[in-house]
């Protein structure tokens, strides 16, 4: 059986809308999607040599170029510079009558061009020309229901083949087709922001719950500790009534620093977080810090170790002891069993490395990567609770990077952590994490 022309054609059009099918099932970002689109229309469409996807913005009342094909790079840029109104050339008229329409003479298409703003002329003579004008224009409504998003625009500009009344229906074809895939794209997009909204509430009602019960914890140790102390008909030993106020100043230590890390997690998520540039020995902060968390455990112990060479530091006090404490703090509530924790500080080129080191239950290799996140918690091994509000690390971070330094972590489970933390040794001017500067003192 000898295949006619009008068979032919019908199994041309079909590999088309097989090809286009093919594209639009592949899972990338929209405007990714639709320049592939364009690109295999006027690829696999004979008579389109130019192929135009013009989004209409109900916005600014415009309809933008999203896809281009068939141009060189350099045109192609100029082309998706070009905005039209609804009321501009064959795009307007189609989006406005929501009925496919053909061009197929340049004179048809220099008529449907006279309602173009100077502006848009000139650009469209900069693409095609000094006569301005393709040789055959078609385009067709991209609309699914009642809803028309923009306009499907195919033209030749050089060819023999000019398209024609045969092409209208084939062409609104695979017009309709990239609208049901804007229509997808759009419900996606709308999902997902309804995911990550709920999402965003879920996380936020087990923060929540989480800082309320992790806050309510020293309250009540404190509450219970001095309601002891103060009931009449109890006489409490010396010794007993001493380490009552010793468990009352640690929860007091522990409550104060759950608050201040709620306060510049805050502060961060504004950009307000600021610190202050000081000669700095870090060393000797070490030591301060070791000393003042050896007092609220007794099945630890701290080792200290600075190479004699190191040097005094430009840094913000009250900051860098505030992430000693939180990364100590960690060492020792992930070490239930106790053991050494090493804090150690090397010299490099052109930073200075702290460490600190733990014999505790190791973080996985899953867990490392959200380490720093707010709120994240590392799961321990053995269902223990651990108390805190997943704050102390992010909020150590911040203040590591508002230094010019960073912070990672090592660790091997059943073995132990080492968290280091990196500060420039020529770090002079004093900046935030909002970018302004302080200056020095």
């Amino acid at each position: 059986m000898i295949a006619t022309d009008k068979d032919q054609l019908i199994a041309s059009k079909l590999y088309v809308l097989t090809e286009v099918a093919r594209v639009l099932a592949l899972q990338m970002e929209l405007s990714e999607l639709l320049q592939l689109v364009i690109e295999k229309i006027t690829d696999v469409l004979e008579p389109a040599e130019l192929g135009l996807v013009m989004l209409w913005d109900s916005t600014t009342k415009q309809f933008r170029p999203q896809a281009v094909a068939g141009l060189a790079e350099k045109t192609r840029r100029d082309i998706l510079q070009i905005s039209l109104t609804e009321d501009e050339a064959i795009t307007g008229t189609v989006f406005t009558q929501g009925q496919a329409r053909l061009l197929d003479t340049t004179a048809k298409v220099a008529r449907e061009m006279l309602n173009v703003r100077p502006a848009t002329r000139e650009a469209m003579v900069e693409i095609y020309g000094a006569a301005g004008y393709p040789n055959s224009v078609i385009a067709a409504p991209m609309r699914a229901g009642e809803v028309c998003y923009g306009v499907l625009v195919l033209e030749t500009l050089q060819g023999t083949t000019n398209f024609n009344e045969s092409d209208l229906p084939f062409v609104q074809a695979l017009a309709d087709l990239i609208a049901l895939e804007i229509v997808r794209a759009k419900l996606d997009a709308e999902a997902t922001v309804v995911h990550e909204a709920q999402e965003m509430y879920r996380l936020r009602s087990e923060v929540m719950a989480t800082l309320s019960h992790e806050l309510r914890t020293p309250l009540a140790a404190i509450k219970g500790y001095a309601t002891a102390l103060m009931i009449e008909e109890v006489e409490w030993p010396e010794e007993k009534q001493q380490e009552f106020l010793r468990l009352i100043d640690q929860e007091t230590d522990n409550l104060e620093g759950m608050i201040s890390d709620m306060l510049d997690s805050s502060l961060i998520d504004v950009g307000q977080l600021e610190i202050q540039l000081q000669p700095l020995r870090l060393p000797r902060m070490a030591e301060e810090v070791a000393e003042e968390m050896l007092r609220h455990t007794e099945i630890h112990r701290f080792v200290v170790d600075f190479t004699p060479d190191f040097p005094i530091m430009d840094a913000d006090p009250r900051r860098i002891r505030q992430v000693l404490r939180n990364i100590i703090d960690n060492a020792i509530k992930y070490t239930p069993k106790g053991g050494l924790i090493v804090i150690r500080g090397e010299v490099r080129r052109s930073d200075v490395v702290v460490s600190i080191a733990d014999q505790g239950v190791g973080i996985s290799p899953e867990d490392l990567i959200p380490l720093f996140d707010k709120y994240f918690r590392v799961k321990a091994p053995t269902g223990y609770h651990v108390p805190g509000t997943g704050l102390g690390l992010p909020v150590s971070r911040a203040i590591v990077e508002a230094h010019g330094g960073r912070i990672w972590a090592e660790s091997t489970v059943g073995e132990g952590t080492t968290l280091y933390f990196s500060i420039p040794i020529e770090n002079s001017t004093g900046v935030n994490i909002s970018g302004g500067e302080q200056n020095n003192e």
